[in-house]
Order: C-alpha cells, then sequence, then structure tokens
C-alpha cells in the first residue's frame, strides 16, 4: 500500500549559472521528499527523474488513489529502495512542465512567458540547480544519487561535478552519451513537434493554442524506441484492430498496434509541454562528459569518488548494455568499486520501471549494503 505524498516546491531569487553562458534567476524547483532524515544526515538519496517524469517519485496524493508516483513500486515503506531506512528526494527539473519553472511560466526580466526564451539546459545545469536545492535542506553529502535513463546521466554527472558530496551512484538503463540513432530519433521527435502550425516558434502560449499533432507524433515515435519488438509482437503481434477483416485504408487504424500508438500520443499531448520536450531531449543529446577529455570517459571518471552499481537490461536497445559496460570499464580502469547487474528482461528500455523480480532484489541488496553504512 502507498503512503501519502505531499508535493513541495522552494524558490531561489539567485541566478543559476548555465553551461550555455546565460542565467536563469527567480526560479522555483518542484521536490517532494519520503522518510525521515536522520541525526546525522547520511541517510538522504536523491532521486533523478527521466523525460517525462517529475518529482512525484513515489506514494500517492491525497484523495488520489491511482496517483502512484513514477517509481512507486521501487521507493517505498519495505521496498527496495526503503523509506523507511532512508530519506528519498526527488525534484522536478529546470524546464519541466510539472512545478519546477519552465517554458509556460513568466520571465522575471519581461513580465512575459518565456516560451521560445527559456534558456537551453543540460544534465550539468540540472545538477547544480539539485545541489543548491540541497544545500538550502541542509544536507552536505547523499548517501546515493539514484536515477533511470536521463535520470541516470544525471547520477553519472554528480559523480563528476560534486564527487565528495555523494557516496553511490546506481545508474539505471543509461548511457555515457547517445549514439547517433538516438540523437536521430530525438530529432525527428523535435521536427514533429516545431512543424506543427500551431507551434508558433515556440510562442503557442500566447495564441492560445497547443501543437498537440506534434506531441502526438513525438510520443509515438518514443514509445516505439522504449519496447522491445518482442514484447511488441507479444502485446499486439498483426492484430486487426476490428475483426478479421482488412479495411483496404490508408488513413484509419488497421491494427491493434497503431491504435496503442494512438492512444498513447494523445494521453501525452494532453498533458505534456512541447517546449519541455524539446529541451529535455536536447539536453539528452549534448550530454557527453568525456568529450572535455578528449573523448576518454577513462580519463573524465577519473574525477569521480563514489562507488557505482549499474543495471542494464538485455532487450533494451535504446539504452543497450553494452553502453553500461562502458562505464563500468571506463570505471575499473580507474580502479573504481563497482557493481554491475544485467537483467535478462523482455520489456525493452521500460523494464527500469517494471517489477522484474531479478530486478528489484539487486536494487534491494545493493540498498540494504548502503544502509548497513549508517547503520553500523
Amino acid at each position: 500500500m502507498s503512503f501519502i505524498a505531499t508535493p513541495q516546491s522552494m524558490h531561489f531569487a539567485d541566478a543559476l549559472p548555465l553551461q550555455s553562458g546565460k542565467s536563469i534567476r527567480d526560479y522555483t524547483l518542484a521536490y517532494e521528499t519520503y522518510g525521515t532524515l536522520n541525526a546525522d544526515k547520511s541517510n538522504a538519496i536523491l532521486v533523478c527523474h527521466a523525460l517525462n517524469a517529475s518529482h512525484h517519485v513515489a506514494g500517492v496524493y491525497e484523495d488520489q488513489p491511482k496517483s502512484a508516483g513514477w517509481w512507486d513500486n521501487m521507493i517505498g515503506p519495505g521496498k527496495s529502495v526503503d523509506t523507511n531506512k532512508f530519506f528519498v528526494i526527488g525534484v522536478n527539473n529546470l524546464g519541466s512542465c510539472f512545478g519546477s519553472t519552465g517554458p509556460m511560466h513568466t520571465n522575471p526580466d519581461t513580465g512575459k512567458v518565456y516560451g521560445s526564451s527559456f534558456p537551453v539546459l543540460t544534465v550539468e545545469d540540472w545538477v547544480h540547480a539539485q545541489a543548491r536545492l540541497l544545500d538550502r535542506l541542509g544536507i552536505q553529502q547523499l548517501a546515493a544519487v539514484l536515477g533511470g535513463s536521463l535520470g541516470g546521466m544525471q547520477a553519472l554527472s554528480w559523480t563528476l561535478q560534486y564527487p565528495e558530496r555523494m557516496r553511490h551512484a546506481v545508474v539505471v538503463a543509461s548511457a555515457p552519451n547517445l549514439n547517433a540513432e538516438n540523437i536521430a530519433f530525438n530529432e525527428v521527435a523535435r521536427r514533429a513537434i516545431v512543424t506543427d502550425p500551431d507551434f508558433h516558434g515556440g510562442d503557442f502560449y500566447e495564441h492560445g493554442v497547443i501543437p498537440q499533432r506534434g506531441l502526438r507524433i513525438a510520443r509515438m515515435i518514443g514509445h516505439i524506441t522504449y519496447l522491445s519488438d518482442d514484447v511488441m509482437n507479444q502485446k499486439f503481434g498483426r492484430e486487426l484492430r476490428e475483426g478479421p477483416n482488412i479495411k483496404f485504408t490508408t488513413q484509419d487504424i488497421e491494427f491493434q498496434i497503431e491504435s496503442y500508438l494512438r492512444y498513447q500520443g494523445d494521453k501525452f499531448s494532453s498533458y505534456f509541454d512541447a517546449n519541455t520536450y524539446l529541451l529535455i531531449t536536447r539536453a539528452l543529446d549534448y550530454f557527453d562528459p568525456a568529450k572535455q577529455y578528449g573523448g576518454s570517459l577513462k580519463a573524465a571518471l577519473a574525477q569521480s569518488l563514489a562507488k557505482f552499481f549499474l543495471v542494464s537490461f538485455t532487450t533494451d536497445w535504446r539504452f543497450a548494455p553494452g553502453r553500461s559496460r562502458e562505464i563500468v570499464q571506463a570505471l575499473l580502469q580507474n580502479g573504481r568499486d563497482v557493481s554491475y547487474a544485467e537483467i535478462d528482461a523482455p520489456h525493452g528500455h521500460d523494464a527500469f520501471l517494471l517489477d522484474d523480480p531479478r530486478y528489484m532484489a539487486a536494487m534491494r541488496a545493493y540498498f540494504e549494503g548502503i544502509a548497513k553504512e549508517f547503520n553500523a
């Protein structure tokens, strides 16, 4: 049974310098916390979210029994990340559309909605903002930073930007950078959005419209990459939507997989912000900590001090196990303490959100080990 979660927010007046050379001031970060911070503040875990998630990591909101957090199967009392032992913090990244300051909010310098003028962000910018929030909470060192997919990139970045402020990095279904194929998928999704006539160059807010057509297509493209071929065939195969006979149409839905993708696209376009989608996918594209070291991931990770636990999934072709192994190899070359689990799961990239028992057991075992450090 889930616990009651309470959303919180924290305002920051001072400007946050960004990698682009710009800055953002008078911004707000939405966040949630679960569990109790212990006396010496040594049991805090920061959870970093992926593309379309938020600070609502676990629990449900009062009077909303179906509002479970996106990692509620992983985090909570008695779960793999046990909130009876840990103080867990979920933060909504800048530029998102779930409470933190983003393109749909007012620019304090102009008095107008940011829209297309919202600054481009990077994973490193998000980590700096998260560190500021932890400063306010009085937490100098984290027991762990945990994240899946884009969240895993943030966890990796934490080990390089603030190596002394964390003891463990748990990186799930992630990569040290995007390959060309992944950047290509992101670009096709972005083009779907920016070519929607309702996009208005990113300033659709002042026109009172939403580029839903572009968002639908972007989500459909993304969703295909999150699932494995096996799961798609198992769930949908070549099954027709309406009976055994084809309709001989190029416009209407024929196959169940088409119906599913359209449903996912419609749902996504009803709640997600188009500019946020552009910002977050571009942050994914830019992430490449080895770049400033001549492409050497070993040299980049020499800055890290944390112990690492990496998890990958065999059918995840968007963030394939080989990408996690690149990180493992670079860490071993630096003599770092690293554990690695490669889970044989059929679900593709989405497996990091699901209830595979081997995955949950591996996470539980690792976090029990972390808990022993401050309970000794």
